[in-house]
């Protein structure tokens, strides 16, 4: 009883499993994967894929799961030292079914576990059942023999196939000079190689995987993190630069002047590029993109459509729309398409490789050219605040009650998102509960810092600190 009592069930959140290696220990991991091997073969699948990122505990956390695994009766591919979406290319093998230990952007000292079954990602509950069911096989996962000392492997067979999937999905009409930022993740090799194989001129930038990651955490939404991609590119002239985050799912791109483009421009572009090839489709994107992707999708002919935040609610509302939603993006970077190119999965190197194939469609265009149709918006990051002791749904109800005194338009998707007639603000809790995600948009500095104030005021007289840490962002 004292080992289910001790069990970290607060590392099972909303999208996957994810935590610090101090409670997300191999006995742990051996508990998860009793669990999972439980929920396939509850599936009727009997046959798994396993890869694993750049961490330094990856492979002796995957050699845990596929141990288990083949006790419980499962056959294990493994695939080695890989991308997620390199797991998820290989997982059609598996009939969909595969685990990355990944702990993707977060810093070294975490690790986590992300997972599909039958090509879906799982769900809130069934993550649930998942660290219920691994908190009850905890005291048998005490039993279980260490691994240690294991190397990352890189299989070059799965990596051949994975970039034979993107050269036969992808034509470009002109070459490019790229700058790639593999942040010392899982990605970056295997990106370098398909981009030279498309007759590109690549300059790569922390391309190995590095356990390490001596520079930072892998996460290129941190625009500090970008200084060296920045550098290259306008040392070496180059047409586009690229970052991928600790295991690919993610991308940031930056024009040739360094501009660093934002997803709400990016999610714009692509909606463009899809509509174009399949008018009046559906295009999805999460709560925290601005109105200007809305309105591009609008004007375009298209279906806007706003989902909650999380990669896994994005893949599962392209897979089961039955072809009608043709992309899916998110402000954090995850872009999906789902146009009958592609595999219906977030993977960075691809999606930039779709920018990169349009792109050369216009021989005397440059990318920053290209995006000059959807201008910068004013904006700030998505910022973690503290709850400072409130109860988070009890905060967003007031804010909710109090914004019935405003011109906004009130959406209840993921947390309280106001529209403004250009802009919004947005308040949401995070998984874990003790910090509110909060972001602003709008078409002006001066209208950024009016939808800032009124969720101040709304907060001011109950909730000061919050009100006063809002204020401070810029």
């Amino acid at each position: 009883m004292d080992a289910m009592l001790n069990f970290p069930l607060h590392i099972f959140r909303a999208y996957d499993i994810r935590g610090k290696l101090t409670v997300f220990t191999p006995q742990v991991v051996a508990a998860i994967a009793y669990a999972l091997a439980d929920q396939y073969q509850t599936a009727g699948q009997n046959k798994v894929v396993i890869g694993y990122d750049a961490r330094l505990s990856s492979p002796q956390y995957a050699a845990i799961l596929t141990t288990i695994f083949e006790k419980q009766g499962l056959e294990v591919i493994q695939l080695g030292c890989c991308s997620s979406p390199m797991m998820y290319f290989m997982a059609r093998e598996t009939q969909g079914n595969g685990v990355m230990v990944t702990a993707s952007h977060n810093p070294k000292s975490d690790n986590g576990i992300k997972w599909i079954l039958q090509g879906e990602p799982p769900t809130p509950a069934q993550i649930e059942h998942i660290g219920n069911v691994a908190a009850h096989q905890h005291v048998r996962a005490i039993e279980f023999p260490r691994i240690r000392g294991l190397t990352h492997q890189i299989n070059t067979d799965y990596c051949l196939r994975y970039q034979q999937g993107l050269l036969d999905d992808i034509l470009l009409e002109r070459p490019f000079k790229v700058v790639l930022d593999g942040l010392h993740g899982s990605a970056g090799h295997c990106a370098e190689i398909v981009l030279k194989k498309l007759g590109c001129e690549v300059v790569a930038l922390r391309c190995e995987a590095n356990s390490e990651f001596p520079d930072h955490a892998p996460d290129p939404s941190q625009a500090i993190h970008l200084e060296k991609l920045q550098h290259a590119v306008l040392n070496h002239q180059a047409d586009i630069g690229i970052a991928l985050d600790g295991d690919g799912d993610r991308l940031v791109i930056m024009d040739e002047q360094a501009h660093i483009i934002t997803a709400d421009r990016l999610i714009s572009l692509f909606a463009q590029m899809c509509l174009e090839q399949h008018p009046q489709a559906e295009i999805v994107f999460d709560v925290k993109c601005s109105s200007m992707v809305t309105q591009t999708v609008n004007d375009l002919g298209g279906i806007a459509t706003m989902i909650r935040t999380g990669s896994s609610f994005l893949r599962r509302y392209l897979s089961q729309s039955q072809g009608k939603a043709v992309f899916g993006g998110e402000y954090a970077g995850h872009y999906v398409f789902n146009d009958g190119r592609g595999f219906g999965y977030d993977d960075g190197l691809y999606a930039a490789l779709r920018v990169m194939e349009y792109l050369s469609q216009f021989p005397e265009q440059s990318l920053s050219q290209l995006l000059s149709a959807f201008p910068e918006r004013y904006s700030t990051e998505d910022t973690y605040i503290s709850t400072h002791r409130s109860e988070p749904k009890t905060v967003l109800q007031d804010i909710e009650t109090l914004s019935h005194h405003s011109k906004a338009q009130l959406s209840k998707i993921d947390g309280i998102r106001l529209d403004f007639d250009d802009g919004f603000g947005i308040i949401r809790a995070s998984n874990t509960g003790e910090y509110f995600t909060v972001r602003f948009d709008a078409a002006s500095p001066l209208q950024l810092a009016q939808i800032r104030h009124q969720f101040v005021r709304m907060l001011q007289d109950k909730y000061p600190k919050i009100a006063q840490d809002i204020s401070n962002i810029h």
